[in-house]
């Protein structure tokens, strides 16, 4: 079930053959500055996954099955029309409301982390677990979070014990063999798409993104920081977790820009269908200028930075920088669109 390209390569097949828009090497190296700067005030740290309060430690017996069922269900949190009301659960909107919920419903006594409740989950009993704090409001795609929650669950049970824990261990350590086994075990996962390229109308390769799965892996790595079960050899072939948000502080940092045709696209709110050019080409260019910035980080570290070592910066903790940037600076970046696509990968 493996396809041919990684993350990593298939950004840049990608991004050789982009027709709708452009990176720009000049303004990764100033970005890279700004990384360095966010490394020196601790904006860029593992510690910071496990410092969340929505976010469970090591030491807790439920963090990895619960880092699972966040990733299982952690997609496509808009709502079409720009008048629908926001989701929102103790004050949260988006990924940490989907955080709020889950942590509500442990404290309901609700075995919410068993694979052996949420095979079988209902409708209604997802659709309790997520109630918004404004009435009226549902989170989104609540009948394809069942499906994802009922397809995890059976293979969980039938071929890891019920633990996720499982499943990384028997990987020994490779964050590429976990993120293999995870796609090809668990469907929901499965985040590829086909690339047209070349001057032959019909050469193509299966490209992927895998930003669930890689976020998946990059959640264990962070909340172990890198030790114990979240001790991976080869923690760098993961990549950036390719979403509709971080595109937008990419292209506010001038390390992307778009078409005008593109840009017209998402200035109308245009529903872009998941595996089109248009959505490749952004997921891709995410994917590869975080990879180029990740090197030029770690250069301007050596040179100029002797006492920051330099493993110290990679695409997760890179990744956790830009999507907190969004978070932090949402008003003043929204003069830039995000591509809206209603898909379970993201």
């Amino acid at each position: 079930m493996t396809p041919k390209l990684l993350p990593a390569p298939s950004a840049e097949l990608i991004v050789q053959n982009a027709r709708h828009l452009r990176v720009h090497e000049e303004a990764i190296e100033k970005l890279a500055d700004r990384v360095i700067r966010g490394i020196k005030e601790k904006e860029i740290n593992i510690e910071n996954f496990s410092q969340h309060e929505h976010h469970p430690t090591a030491q807790d017996p439920h963090a990895v099955n619960w880092i699972f069922l966040i990733d299982t269900l952690n997609f496509c949190f808009w709502t079409p029309g720009a008048d629908a009301t926001k989701w929102k659960v103790d004050g949260q909107t988006g990924y940490f409301a989907l955080c709020a919920a889950i942590n509500r419903a442990m404290r309901e006594g609700i075995d919410v982390t068993n694979p052996t409740y949420y095979s079988k989950i209902t409708l209604e009993e997802l659709e309790s677990i997520l109630r918004s704090d404004t009435e009226g409001t549902k989170a989104p795609l609540l009948e394809e979070r069942v499906r994802c929650l009922h397809e995890v669950g059976q293979v969980l049970l039938e071929r890891y014990e019920g633990k996720f824990e499982n499943c990384v261990r028997a990987c020994e350590g490779s964050a590429v063999t976990l993120l293999q086994r995870i796609v090809e075990h668990f469907p929901c996962f499965r985040d590829e798409a086909v690339l047209k390229h070349g001057e032959d109308k019909d050469n193509e390769t299966r490209v992927s993104f895998y930003k669930r799965a890689q976020i998946l892996v990059g959640d264990v790595w962070s909340c172990f920081r890198g030790e114990g079960l979240g001790r991976f050899e080869d923690i760098d072939a993961i990549t950036m977790f390719a979403d509709y948000r971080v595109p937008q502080v990419l292209v506010h940092f001038g390390t992307v820009s778009y078409g005008d045709e593109l840009m017209a696209l998402l200035k109308e709110d245009t529903l872009l269908e998941n595996g089109c050019r248009e959505e490749i080409e952004i997921r891709g260019a995410s994917i590869y200028v975080v990879e180029r910035l990740k090197v030029l980080v770690r250069k301007k570290l050596i040179s100029g930075h002797p006492e920051i070592e330099p493993s110290c910066v990679n695409a997760i903790l890179l990744d956790h920088f830009l999507w907190d940037y969004r978070r932090k600076h949402a008003a003043e970046l929204e003069y830039i669109p995000f591509h809206k696509t209603i898909s379970v990968y993201y």
